[in-house]
């Protein structure tokens, strides 16, 4: 078949997604697409987002009509150039197979767990090639906030996404809950990993983490990449911290994770009962409510990790400029570094624009070994 056609197919956004729903075309057959550009909406149970065109020509065929539910990997489009034969696109899509396995929960790695400095953490090892790169999710979260970006990114080289103390299936214990806490258990766990020179990718308070990592350690670390940071500055928005907190009900959890995004149309049901789900795990609430009594009291940032910082760390800053929960001014704190702002995107950057934040990400640390 032509290498001129283009699928575009179902993502596997997080391990345990199967299948996705169709929610909205922006294009109309025949249209003219461009590289980047979003193409179709699609909602998991988890989330819903744009699957946007990997390369530009004509959106040929719509195969998957509004409403349809497709495993991972099933085929919802066809882009090509005009000198393609229509008979050609027939029969890529008569052709086309659902890649064995792509929409079973049990495909791929599983989340495991190691024992390092007295505690217990949770992680998920994808891809191959070093160095390797290390993911830091946020206040809050735990590894599946890079669902939209590990499985991309691990192909190109190995990618571990570490659970932080309290969160996820780490084990609860926060220590004081400090940013320098969090960091000195993180690195134990690296530590353990083997990991002797790794790329760091943090976000909010991961990116804090992630930015106290690389000051005590910068001869390991080939490089930074910080998404919406914490740490960088006293502004935040203190509500959010509080809220999400106290959160117990649906309502509650669903007006703190639509702050999250410039989009809260983004925000499903399952996202919002899963945020639930992680908050009653036990320990998760009194692991929350001492990290922010220490790193956010009275609603501001309590800890500046930016200075000292390494000169030597090839730094790149990610963020949003809709963000409602650390303003993106924030990113001017980091003299030297390449800094990315995506102006219609919020504190969840890297999944509102997760496809470009890949890129950026995977050429970054591609540059720095």
């Amino acid at each position: 078949m032509s290498e001129k056609i283009a699928a575009i197919v179902m993502p596997k956004w997080g391990m345990a997604m199967e299948e996705g729903t169709v929610v909205a075309w922006h294009a109309e057959e025949g249209a003219a697409v461009t590289e980047g550009q979003e193409v179709v909406d699609v909602e998991s149970p988890k989330i819903a987002n744009a699957i946007e065109a990997k390369q530009g020509g004509l959106l040929r065929r719509r195969v998957a009509a509004l409403g349809d539910v497709l495993p991972v990997g099933g085929l919802l489009g066809v882009i090509a150039g005009a000198e393609v034969p229509e008979a050609d696109i027939d029969a890529f899509v008569k052709g086309y197979v659902t890649p064995a396995g792509e929409g079973g929960a049990a495909a791929g790695p599983s989340v495991a767990s190691i024992e390092a400095g007295g505690r217990r953490f949770a992680y998920l090892d994808q891809g191959a090639g070093e160095p390797p790169l290390v993911l830091i999710h946020g206040f809050g979260g735990d590894l599946g906030s890079w669902m939209f970006n590990q499985p991309a990114l691990a192909e190109a080289r190995r990618v571990i996404a570490i659970d932080l103390p309290g969160h996820g299936g780490s084990q609860k214990d926060v220590g004081d809950g400090s940013v320098a806490g969090l960091a000195a258990a993180i690195g134990t766990a690296i530590d353990a990993l083997g990991l002797a020179r790794y790329h760091l990718a943090g976000h909010s308070l991961g990116g804090a983490v992630a930015l106290a990592i690389a000051g005590a350690r910068p001869q390991q670390v080939a490089s930074l990449v910080l998404v919406a940071s914490a740490g960088l500055g006293p502004e935040i928005d203190g509500g959010f911290i509080a809220d999400f907190t106290a959160a117990e009900r649906r309502k509650e959890m669903t007006g703190v994770a639509q702050m999250l995004f410039a989009d809260p149309a983004l925000v499903t049901r399952k996202l919002v009962e899963d945020m639930l789900r992680i908050k009653r795990i036990d320990g998760v609430t009194e692991a929350m409510r001492r990290i922010a009594a220490r790193s956010f009291a009275q609603g501001r940032q309590a800890e500046d990790v930016a200075a000292p910082f390494p000169d030597a760390v090839p730094t790149l800053v990610i963020w949003g400029g809709k963000d409602r929960i650390v303003p993106a001014s924030h990113a001017d704190k980091i003299t030297g570094a390449r800094k990315e702002i995506f102006p219609a995107a919020g504190h969840m950057v890297h999944a509102e624009a997760y496809a470009e934040v890949n890129r950026l990400i995977g050429e970054f640390c591609a540059a720095n070994g």
